[in-house]
This record gives C-alpha cells, structure tokens and sequence, in this order.
C-alpha cells in the first residue's frame, strides 16, 4: 500500500511540476543577442553577445537556444551542426538560470567572407526538472554585422603598370586652386600677403594664411565586370575569381583616397534586398558611385562592395552604353576576367571623350599553368 501512494505522489508531483514549467516557463524570459562591432573586414574576429534574462521566481532547470548561423560566420573551437539548407548552420547553447538572474555570454566569431549577415529569430526550448516534458517559443533577436572585403596588400594587385596610380596623383595635386579653402595654417616665409585670413589670425592671435585646396580635372572610377560570357542569364561560375575582384577593387580604392584622389565605383552586378531596389521589385539597377574623397566616401565604398550580389543586373556592354553620355575626363580602371569586341568598341567611344582608360585582369589561379600555355600553343596553331 505504501509504494502505491509512493507511486502515486511521485506521479503528482511529477505532472504538477511538469505543467508549472510548461505553463510559466517562457513567460518574463527576455533574449538579445548583439555583434561587437557593425563592420568588419573578411577574415576578422568579432564577438556574438547572448543574453538571457529571467525575470521571475520560478527557476530554469534547462534552456536549449538554437538559431540558424550563415556558414560564413563561423564559431571559433565549435563545430555547428548542419542544417538542410547548404549556407546555414545550426548553433546551440545550453544555459540554466535562477530566479531573477541574467547571464550574459560571448562566443567568437569569425568573419570569413564578405557580405550581410542578418540574425532574425532565435528558437528556445525549456524543459522541465524531470525532462518529462518541453516548451517552445520563438524569439525576434535581431543581430547585424556587415563584412567588407578582405583588403589586398597593393604590391600583390597585378595593376597595368607601376606608374599608373602615380600619374593620377601627380595630375590630382598639380593645380592649387585659389578659388577652394580648406581651412587655415600659419604663415610661413615666402607666402603672399593676399593669403592672409584676418578672422583666423584674430581668432588665434598668430598670423594665419588660407590654405588652398587643389582642382582635380581627372576623378578615378574604378569598375568590375561581372560578365563571364556575353549570356546574361548564365549565372556566375566562378565565384571565387570575381570575389578577388571585389577585394581588388576595395584595396585599390583605399589606397587612392587615402592620397587625396576621389575615387568612385561601379559595376554591372546589382545589391542584394533590400538595398538598392527600384521601383520594380523585377529590376534590378547596377551599381555606381559617383567619385568623392574622404573617410565616408570610404566606408560607403566598402559598404557598398560588402553588399555586392554575384549577378547581373545587365551585360557590361550596355552599362558602359550608359556611360557613354555622362563620363568625362576621368581615370577609369576596368577590373575584368574578358573582353569582348562590344566592349572594346564602348571602351574606345569613352576615350574619345576624354577618359583614360586601364585594365586588371583577373586570372584564375586555379588553372594550372601548363594549361594555360597549351591554351595558347592550341590558339596561336589554330
């Protein structure tokens, strides 16, 4: 009879605090997660910042959090459980709170390739003391971090000519324009005294001259090429090449604002939702930069580039088309994997108003040099 009631209690008990933890598990239970730093460059390390709190007095035996984590964000030490989907992976962690408790935990990321990450929703399970039975509950858990590409030392860039950058710097500081100001400096022997600025010299009881900015006729746009084959609806076979591309281009342009020269973007790839949409969900608008300088101008490059999705928006024929009414007298440095003849053809039509116009073209280091130079034995035979 004793081990009857034994039973019977123990199974009471068993339910009651089975439906307590079902019932009032989930309730006051606050989660947020945080990336350490909003930007990031390819191949850095961040932090993830998870915290849970438990706002009430009942406890928490066991709390499972699971969330979908892009493949390319990937947890230092851990190795996450893949999903069905190819470019997501499944993080876990495991917590237990008492009442009223926060915890708080970081986990290391690394930032392996270029892009947006957005971390929408996290998914928690709770358990009961007994693991008899579970609760879910879905979370908004918003977490952002953009991953600009992975920059590239300038002397590993295989740029048409050593000189070439150095000549667009000398035509930028070659003119002092008389008519820009930008800001003032002590007066040094030989400078006129038409230079001289009253208000900044009363201001700082030292004589002070105007110091002039420089007039820049050339500007530096730098674009990428997307095309592959001159079919539009193929899609991109060789990712990774045009991915060096990007980081080419990003290096490039770090390096020319960093010296002064505006330095703009463009290319005939589109970027991802929901940046960048035109009034038509069905178009989609290529991508370009007007040439600026400065530290905004920069990171809005890298943003920019961060966001790049691997399509076409059109061929590159028909965005140097568009070109074509607007672009002059400007340093254009065109990052390709193929020219066609309809390019050339867009290309000499730029320089006929004026543009100067270069070329970096992408190889594909993956081929093996003796092929390559049976490829041009078989050419120069044929």
């Amino acid at each position: 009879m004793n081990i009857t009631w034994f039973l019977i209690i123990t199974l009471l008990i068993s339910g009651f605090q089975s439906y307590i933890f079902t019932k009032f598990g989930l309730l006051r239970l606050k989660y947020s997660r945080v990336f350490s730093k909003e930007a990031v460059f390819a191949g850095e390390e961040i932090e993830m910042v998870d915290e849970l709190v438990n706002n009430k007095l009942l406890p928490i035996p066991w709390l499972r959090l699971e969330s979908n984590i892009d493949r390319h964000l990937r947890f230092a030490g851990k190795h996450n459980q893949m999903t069905d989907f190819q470019w997501e992976e499944l993080h876990r962690t495991l917590f237990s709170l008492l009442p009223y408790q926060k915890i708080t935990r970081r986990h290391k990321v690394c930032c392996t390739k270029r892009g947006y990450y957005e971390l929408k929703t996290v998914s928690l399970t709770l358990g009961d003391v007994l693991g008899i039975t579970e609760s879910f509950k879905q979370f908004d858990a918003k977490a952002v971090v953009t991953v600009y590409p992975e920059l590239t030392a300038m002397e590993d860039i295989p740029l048409p000519s050593h000189s070439w950058l150095g000549i667009i710097m000398v035509r930028r500081w070659i003119i002092d324009d008389p008519f820009v100001i930008a800001g003032a400096r002590e007066y040094s022997y030989g400078d006129p005294l038409n230079s001289v600025n009253w208000k900044a010299t009363a201001r700082t009881d030292k004589l002070q001259v105007s110091k002039r900015d420089y007039t820049a006729d050339h500007h530096l746009m730098i674009y990428i090429n997307f095309d592959e084959t001159e079919d539009i609806w193929m899609p991109i076979q060789n990712k990774a090449l045009f991915e060096k591309g990007i980081s080419y281009a990003a290096s490039i342009a770090q390096y020319s604002i960093s010296k002064g020269i505006s330095t703009g973007f463009g290319c005939n790839a589109y970027l991802i939702e929901p940046f960048g949409q035109s009034t038509d969900p069905n178009v989609k608008l290529p991508v370009r930069i007007e040439p600026a300088s400065g530290k905004q101008q920069l990171t809005y490059l890298f943003d920019t580039m961060a966001k790049l999705s691997m399509d076409r928006s059109m061929s590159f024929n028909r965005f140097l088309m568009e070109d074509i009414e607007q672009r002059n007298n400007t340093d254009i440095l065109i990052i390709t994997s193929t020219l066609t003849e309809n390019v050339t053809e867009k290309i000499r039509l730029l320089e006929t108003q004026g543009n100067k116009i270069e070329f970096l073209m992408l190889i594909d280091d993956s081929i093996n040099i003796d092929d390559r130079e049976g490829e041009v034995k078989n050419e120069q035979i044929s």
